[in-house]
């Protein structure tokens, strides 16, 4: 925890060296003591102080000074740091004004120059003044935080990308917490420039971009090899036990994300069936682990980054991304997973981000507490949002289009659900219209069966609809099916095209494309059991492919 700060300010260096010498002997070890000769100095250094969530305790203040007087700094002063005691340092001359700044600026204390012996008349004061000063105080937070509207697209995504890489952030409703309204006056920011993103140094951003965060919060790491063994292309489950394994057995290796770690896993508020962990872990817990394993094992990791397409020549591939230089790689393993589908319906476009929410997007939980949400979709990954969300709404309804949970959905899922009163399954049913004015408001909602429509109050939908391969951004020939899924191993020669990609005697191996040297892994193949357990084990199965493939080129 970062110290408070006790602020001494004297144009006479000889008095100041005094005061700080007598500050630090005494109170160094628990307070930061901070020292200038001026005012205007100190004035400008607050605000930075204020930024970075630092808290000045008390104020000593000469009260004769050049550029402005003591009280008039203390004016100042006080409107961004309210709560720090005001001492004031002065001389005989100077005591009618001391006297008038008690009712001016709320003054504490004035002490006469020279105060020595200070074991009599400077520590009693302000060990008294520390004490009253220390029993109110509550330590800042201290780290980012984002100042926004609750139900604006560009403040959910930022908060998103904080929360799905692990930045611990505060975040600040400039609607309902006083402290965004005087932090935005305090660096002279509108609100039409939010949302606004305050570093733990001090300096901020407004309307970022999620590249300005990334490279801010130091997640985008420079890549420091001229050639890897092996590129991972996604971070999900299926990719991060391949970056272990990888890195662990001594391969270059390169993990790439576009988003966040984790992927739709790591946005799962409870994993209840995963091997080694009878209580459960959340998809972030996972997420973090694996990354700390990979790290520390010497895997590099290169996040948010897009890749935009794969080329292969003389047995080496080119990793193109969107904004960044080539990577070089002599195997690749797509582990890209899959997107929640886009729910077309009246309405749901203009609430993206702002009630309207694909996936668990755990961040707004909070901002659903005591009231009514509702849940699109019959699977796992709805029923544990549903699950974690019934802690902070009034109510929550899974809505499905059949006529029971029990088509798609673990039975530790269902009973759990069943044994939670908030939480209400409406069966054969969809979403007709989202209506709202600047954010989600109401649902209607019709029956499949009966056609009847109803209007229900709602502040947020979670729209878990099925999920889509990420593959589009592949142009290398590398066959999918129908779906977009990759096909991998034996299954490629049943397309006519395969023979024609194929230049190899031997078959692919089990987890490899059509393209050699390039395999896929997790919910992106085609087959795969869209399991957490099945695509760390794809992941981990894909590096031994990749060593019998560099063993034979």
């Amino acid at each position: 925890m970062e110290r408070p700060i006790i602020f001494s300010i004297d144009d006479d260096p000889q008095v100041l060296r005094a005061i700080s010498r007598d500050l630090k002997s005494v109170y160094g070890k628990e307070y930061k003591i901070l020292s200038t000769t001026s005012a205007n100095e100190a004035l400008e250094s607050l605000t930075d102080l204020k930024n970075s969530s630092d808290v000045v305790a008390l104020f000593v203040c000469d009260q004769r000074m050049p550029e402005m007087d003591g009280t008039d700094f203390l004016e100042k002063a006080i409107k961004i740091f309210p709560r720090a005691k005001r001492v004031l340092l002065t001389a005989y001359s100077d005591t009618e004004a001391a006297i008038k700044a008690i009712n001016d600026v709320q003054l504490d204390y004035y002490l006469m120059k020279p105060w020595d012996p200070p074991e009599e008349r400077l520590y009693p004061v302000l060990n008294d003044l520390l004490d009253d000063w220390q029993s109110d105080y509550i330590p800042e937070f201290k780290g980012i935080r984002v100042i926004g509207y609750q139900y604006s697209p560009q403040s959910h995504t930022v908060k998103d990308f904080l929360a799905s890489n692990l930045v611990p952030y505060r975040w600040l409703d400039i609607e309902k917490n006083p402290d965004a309204k005087e932090i935005l006056d305090l660096n002279k920011v509108k609100v039409d420039e939010l949302p606004m993103i305050i570093f733990e140094d001090g300096t901020f951003l407004c309307k970022p971009t999620i590249r300005e965060i990334a490279e801010k919060a130091g997640k985008n790491l420079e890549i420091t090899n001229e050639i890897y063994d092996v590129v991972i292309i996604g971070a999900g489950p299926a990719g991060l036990a391949a970056a272990v394994y990888g890195a662990s057995e001594g391969l270059k290796t390169l993990l790439i994300e576009r988003k966040a770690p984790g992927g739709q896993a790591g946005s799962s508020s409870r994993i209840e069936n995963y091997l080694g962990f009878p209580a459960g872990l959340s998809g972030a817990d996972l997420t973090r682990r694996a990354i700390s394993q990979a790290k520390r094992l010497g895997a590099e990791f290169l996040s948010p980054q897009a890749v935009n397409d794969i080329t292969q020549k003389d047995g080496y591939k080119t990793i193109m991304l969107d904004d960044g230089p080539e990577i070089i790689s002599r195997t690749v393993v797509i582990t890209t997973g899959v997107d929640y589908r886009k729910l077309d319906v009246s309405g749901i476009e203009n609430f993206t981000g702002a009630g309207v929410y694909y996936g668990a997007a755990m961040t707004e939980a909070a901002a659903c507490k005591g009231k009514d949400v509702y849940i699109i979709g019959g699977g796992n990954s709805a029923g544990q949002a549903a699950v974690y969300l019934s802690k902070f709404a009034s109510n929550v309804s899974i809505i499905i289009r059949r006529d029971s949970l029990s088509y798609t959905m673990s039975a530790y899922l269902i009973t759990q659900i069943a044994n939670i009163p908030n939480i209400r399954v409406i069966t054969d049913t969809e979403v007709k219209e989202a209506i709202g004015s600047n954010c989600l408001e109401k649902l209607t909602l019709i029956n499949l069966k009966t056609k009847e429509t109803v209007t229900k109050d709602a502040v947020a939908l979670y729209v878990f609809i099925g999920a889509k391969p990420y593959t589009d951004w592949i142009k290398l020939n590398i066959i999918k099916d129908e779906k977009g899924f990759i096909e991998t191993g034996r299954e490629l020669r049943r397309y006519d095209s395969f023979t024609k990609i194929w230049k190899t005697n031997r078959d692919p191996f089990l987890l490899e494309t059509s393209c050699r040297g390039i395999f896929a892994a997790g919910d992106v193949r085609a087959g795969a059991m869209n399991r957490v357990a099945s695509a760390v084990g794809e992941g981990s199965m894909a590096i031994s492919f990749v060593h019998k493939y560099l063993a034979e080129v």
